[in-house]
């Protein structure tokens, strides 16, 4: 079930499908990926990609979705459950290379993208965490530029000084309501006509 642990679970599988790409360049150590809030000094040694959530907002192309119905066993009474549905996450990431030479950085960015363009799409066993393991959540992950001002904003606001990054959205991450109501199915239902009386 896709609880408040799922932005964190989204976050450990990338950072770790993209260290698992850095795996195969040279020279070693090869490059890891890393959550980070981009605060304090970040270690070049090994060289590292930082991926900075910095946004989360409810996925406008997810809105008005039905409510869920869930059928209780019986004799559970009463024997349907209606739940909200899930709020759909839109998580966007800031991916920044951090190695101390300007070529290595444009090296780590260059596989980013590769690793991110081939599997533009984590399923099954690439996910990681309870609330995404065995489940049929499927994420899908997108290059999505933002403008050079609302880059050099996202910097300013960390008090770092400009770098050049990579900006991906990753969708539909859901996120379970806590509240339901029961309610009893309607199994048979009478209608009766009304007929106007006829006038004089």
């Amino acid at each position: 079930m896709p609880d408040f642990n799922v932005i964190a679970d989204v976050s450990r599988t990338l950072q770790r499908f993209l260290t698992q790409g850095f795996s195969t360049l040279v020279p070693a150590p090869p490059p890891v990926a890393e959550i980070h809030d981009l605060q304090g000094n970040i270690s070049t040694d090994p060289a590292r990609l930082t991926l900075f959530l910095f946004e989360v907002i409810e996925d406008p192309s997810q809105r008005n979705r039905p409510p869920v119905r869930t059928d209780l066993p019986a004799p559970a009474t009463p024997s349907v459950r209606i739940s909200k549905p899930p709020m759909a996450l839109l998580l966007k990431y800031m991916m920044t290379a951090w190695s101390g030479d300007r070529f290595t950085d444009h090296q780590i960015l260059g596989r980013t993208l590769q690793v991110l363009y081939d599997g533009a799409i984590l399923s099954g066993p690439q996910l990681l965490g309870a609330t995404l393991q065995n489940t049929s959540v499927a994420l899908k992950i997108t290059l999505t530029p933002i403008t050079l001002e609302e880059r050099s904003r996202v910097f300013y606001a960390v008090q770092k000084p400009y770098r050049l990054s990579l900006t991906y959205d990753v969708r539909v991450v859901d996120l379970d309501t806590r509240t339901s109501q029961g309610r009893v199915p309607v199994v048979s239902r009478e209608i009766r006509p009304s007929i106007a009386e006829a006038q004089p």
